[in-house]
């Protein structure tokens, strides 16, 4: 073999040798992560429900149908994940105050309505506290938001 070759050879098996054997030293986890209820609301529910608000507001109706779905499937996520908190059941809970709401929403982007999308939006955002209220969480009060937390995004509609 020609010297070239085979240090093609040896580097070649080297290299084989060195890649860990991933499956098996893969161990189970100790404990699958579930996430509160409170931290899915925060982390997933929440951002998307501002968003929805700040982008209906200026009018981006491509970018609030895109958040209007993503709120949707926080809620399922939330809903999978905590099908029940307490005696409530989530499902049934976040359908009976925001279907409505998500309904006229939907309406409203759809129409490019300012006005109808900033009532429905308000009847969303009240649906929100009447679902903390019945959850004895009364203290967590969601408003219709002023000002955007996200100052590296701009909510205008993109310009062509």
């Amino acid at each position: 073999m020609p010297p070239r070759l085979a240090l093609l050879a040896l580097l070649a098996g080297l290299a084989v040798s060195a890649v860990p054997d991933f499956a098996a030293a893969q161990q189970p986890p100790a404990a699958a992560y579930r996430p509160g209820l409170g931290d899915l609301m925060t982390t997933t529910v929440q951002p998307r429900h501002i968003k929805l608000g700040l982008a209906g507001r200026e009018g981006n109706w491509p970018y609030a149908a895109y958040e209007l779905h993503e709120l949707e499937e926080s809620f399922e996520r939330a809903e999978k994940i905590w099908p029940k908190w307490r005696d409530i059941s989530i499902p049934e809970m976040i359908e009976s105050v925001t279907k409505e709401p998500m309904a006229a929403l939907d309406q409203a982007i759809k129409a490019r309505d300012a006005t109808r999308f900033a009532a429905a939006y308000e009847r969303l955002t009240t649906a929100c506290n009447t679902c903390h209220q019945s959850a004895e969480r009364g203290m967590i009060v969601i408003v219709v938001p002023t000002v955007s937390p996200f100052p590296d995004q701009d909510f205008r509609p993109a310009k062509p």
